[in-house]
């Protein structure tokens, strides 16, 4: 399944160890961002962000990632569709784990 260069991870995650394969899926299929989205989103985002820099050997794993506690989903979803717009690319996609 191929996902949109932009995703709305929407909180709380109803399984934590979904998260690393998800990540993982998004490098490969080269999504540009991930908005976390919810409450303890911050602390959600910084572990996108160590899943994504792994032990920091390979300079090619990198997706930009943001948190958005206290937002209205649509407001958050507009965001990601701007960002990626702003590259030329299209489409957000919001996800549940």
């Amino acid at each position: 399944m191929s996902r949109p260069p932009a995703v709305v991870l929407a909180l709380p995650l109803s399984d934590a160890d979904r998260l690393k394969p998800f990540v993982e899926a998004c490098l490969l299929e080269g999504v540009a961002l991930i908005a976390v989205w919810g409450e303890g989103c911050g602390a959600v985002e910084d572990l996108i962000d160590e899943i994504v820099v792994g032990d920091g050997s390979d300079d090619n794993r990198f997706i930009t990632t943001s948190a958005h506690e206290g937002e209205a989903l649509d407001d958050v979803i507009e965001f990601a569709r701007n960002w990626v717009a702003d590259e030329g690319r299209q489409g957000a996609e919001v996800i549940k784990l």
